[in-house]
């Protein structure tokens, strides 16, 4: 199983619209590397942290699981969405999703300010800076101290 930090904002879309809708893909990824996790390394059953950036505090409030094999993004065909790539074709997709489903809420937040005082957490993708991708793999030892940190040792 592999672990992943899915960043988002929460006006756009949040753990709780993800916790209404149970289950949505996972769109809008327009980074090569970040793609590349999706496409290449995202399998179902994955772990999630979801974080919520452009908020107070931005942290990590959650978890969600990988609910789907990877596929085209729908967004990247269609010149009506915000995600329209029309040099994307149809035979050779550049964009890709998942689909993702809701686990929890954390009690509560996890800020980033304190994710970076947290031994352990040193090499953590999130917490270096200049970090900005919006998937990010989480290491094994990384997942089981966040764990811990939002009080679910069962989890860890």
């Amino acid at each position: 199983m592999n672990y992943w930090l899915l960043k988002t904002e929460p006006e756009v879309f949040s753990l709780d619209d993800l916790k209404a809708a149970g289950r949505e893909h996972w769109d809008g990824v327009r980074n090569y590397q970040a793609r590349n996790f999706i496409r290449d390394e995202m399998k179902v059953g994955d772990g999630v942290l979801i974080y919520h950036s452009r908020t107070q505090p931005i942290g990590i409030v959650g978890e969600a699981r990988v609910a789907s094999e990877p596929y085209p993004d729908p967004t990247q065909f269609n010149a009506d969405e915000k995600y329209y790539d029309p040099k994307s074709p149809a035979d050779n997709p550049r964009w890709f999703v998942v689909d993702i489903e809701y686990v929890d809420h954390f009690p509560k937040v996890l800020p980033l300010a304190d994710l970076k005082q947290t031994p352990g957490l040193e090499k953590m993708v999130l917490t270096q800076k200049g970090s900005r991708l919006s998937v990010q793999p989480v290491r094994p030892d990384e997942w089981t101290i966040v764990q811990r940190l939002a009080g679910r040792a069962d989890k860890a």
